[in-house]
């Protein structure tokens, strides 16, 4: 069997990741993914993993070489972080429309200016429209085990889409705990030798990196669509053999605490559900029903399973650390949509914070909840509020301001 150990979220990852046996791994150090690699060029070096360890020039050519990896049928993985995702962005599409199915771990950190190396969601948000399955852990246990399940859904048959793994930067990547490490024949039971045929064979040629114009593009856009919308389907399946095989049972999608009879519920993902776990304890204890449900997985968007979740509820508000500006909560309005496609027409607002790192406090997500009451009670409560934001600078440009720093 496994074995107990204190890690970090990062390290986590990398042993959930030396447990999936993968064939390359391309690497380039960005914080607060850096010890991920680090580990895995460690695990590498030792001999604990056999793999070729590509240390690549930049993270564009991490996931080129990914890719390329990938289109010869090998098992493959990367990771990254904030810029170095957006950097990314070009590949990204390349590697799902070319239905590669590589895993890729991504610290979720501020984007800058300002520059900033501490967590929230703005850059893997930013690209949920590039065609990749992503999904937001909630501790070290689920990044660990959601590396290894990670490889299994991507390489489904009805799947072959890359997977992006999301955890918390700094909040998660380098908070350590107690995870239960599987044994390497308990890994080997539960996700075999990747195989495909979506590769490079001079015994079976195939044209792969093709052109398709507008007579034909719209096909290939429709499958993409079509598979990732059956996803769900895929993961449920892979969490009930995951469950079998290690004793661990997670939930889908969605993960809902205590919304059975909530009155009031609050929606985010990643690892503030921890605390807001907490928080809603606390406030049944005082007689207020109300409720929490986590999205785990934003793309395929669960909204069917959001929808069914929350349809009893008097109030929805969604928490989350990213910004459309200009506009709202990205998760929100994916949220929104949901309810409005299912007829669900409960009162809905949204919540930004934690941006650049900012700490979200336990009495910010009961003040979510109050604020949620007042709109039970008939009053207005605005669309969108801002955890956090007092003062001067929440009321002029800080470009405007003389003598702060600002310049």
């Amino acid at each position: 069997m496994g074995e107990k150990r204190f890690l970090s979220g990062d390290e986590a990852v990398a042993e959930g990741v030396r447990l999936a046996r993968p064939q390359v791994i391309s690497a380039y150090p960005i914080t607060p993914q850096t010890v991920v690699v680090e580990r895995l060029s460690e695990m590498v070096e030792r001999g604990d993993l056999v793999a070729k360890y590509l240390h690549v020039e930049s993270e564009h050519s991490a996931l080129a070489a990914a890719i390329g990896a990938s289109s010869t049928g090998a098992r493959t993985f990367t990771a990254t972080s904030s810029q170095g995702l957006l950097y990314m962005a070009e590949c990204l599409t390349y590697a799902s429309g070319g239905r590669y199915p590589i895993v890729m771990m991504n610290a979720n950190r501020a984007t800058c200016l300002p520059w900033n190396i501490y967590g929230d969601q703005r850059d893997s948000l930013a690209l949920l429209d590039h065609g990749w399955i992503q999904v937001y852990a909630l501790d070290a246990q689920e990044a660990l085990d959601l590396s290894i399940m990670a490889f299994r859904l991507a390489e489904d048959p009805a799947v072959m889409t890359p997977v992006m793994v999301n955890l918390d930067g700094f909040a998660l990547t380098h908070t350590y705990e107690t995870v239960d490490i599987p044994a390497q024949e308990q890994a080997d039971r539960f996700l075999p030798p990747y195989t495909t045929s979506n590769k490079f064979d001079f015994e079976h040629p195939l044209n792969m990196g093709f052109t398709a114009g507008p007579a034909y593009n719209k096909y290939f856009k429709y499958r993409e669509h079509q598979d990732l919308l059956a996803v769900p389907a895929v993961i449920d399946q892979v969490e009930r053999e995951f469950a079998e095989v290690f004793g661990r049972q997670y939930p889908g999608v969605i993960e809902t605490y205590r919304c059975a009879d909530a009155e009031l519920i609050l929606i985010t993902l990643g690892s503030i559900a921890g605390l807001a776990r907490d928080v809603v304890d606390r406030l049944r204890a005082q007689g207020q029903r109300v409720g929490l449900l986590r999205i785990r997985y934003l793309r395929p968007m669960p909204a069917d399973q959001i929808a069914e979740a929350v349809a009893g509820a008097r109030a929805v508000a969604v928490l989350e650390k990213d910004v459309s500006f200009g506009a709202e909560g990205s998760v929100f309005t994916n949220v929104n949509s949901a309810l409005q496609q299912a007829g669900i027409t409960v009162p809905t607002c949204n919540f930004i914070g934690g941006l650049g790192g900012d700490d979200i406090k336990a009495d910010d997500l009961a003040t979510v909840f109050e604020e949620l009451g007042r709109i039970t009670e008939g009053e207005d409560v605005p669309a969108v509020s801002w955890i956090g934001i007092d003062g001067a600078w929440a009321e002029t440009s800080p470009y405007a301001q003389e003598g702060d720093g600002a310049r």
